[in-house]
């Protein structure tokens, strides 16, 4: 091991270095009846969540992000926006009654439709992005 990986090392949480230690020793099995050990071989691996990359994602859950419900939009000159007062009526690109935009940072991650909840609007989801059009929107 060079001095960087050492570093690395030295640098990550206990939980995860115990992990790691865990899953270097679940890899090895015995060779033959000497103890001699031997990692497995790709064929024997399975494709599981490492404990690592929940790890991982639990350090993400407590990012906060901002949602935002999108009405619908419009393109006006400014000449017209500076015409507005109390009272003034835009018309908006949406339909009445079709789905709203719901966005997580700015990036489409579904639609849905406004609800009450108690006093105040909610938002309910009626269709949630997929991954692949998630990436697509970035």
């Amino acid at each position: 091991m060079n001095a960087e990986m050492a570093e690395k090392e030295n640098n990550k949480p206990e939980e995860v270095k115990e992990e790691i230690k865990e899953e270097g020793k679940a890899s090895e099995t015995p060779n033959d009846a000497a103890g001699e050990s031997t990692n497995k071989t790709e064929t024997d691996n399975k494709v599981e969540p490492s404990s690592t990359a929940v790890s991982n994602l639990r350090l993400l859950e407590n990012i906060e992000v901002k949602l935002t419900v999108e009405v619908g939009n419009t393109e006006i000159k400014i000449k017209d926006l500076l015409r507005l007062n109390e009272g003034s009526v835009i018309e908006l690109d949406r339909l009445a009654g079709d789905a709203l935009d719901i966005l997580a940072n700015g990036t489409k991650i579904a639609k849905g439709e406004v609800v009450m909840v108690g006093e105040k609007f909610g938002i309910r989801f009626t269709e949630v992005a997929t991954p692949e059009e998630l990436m697509q929107n970035l």
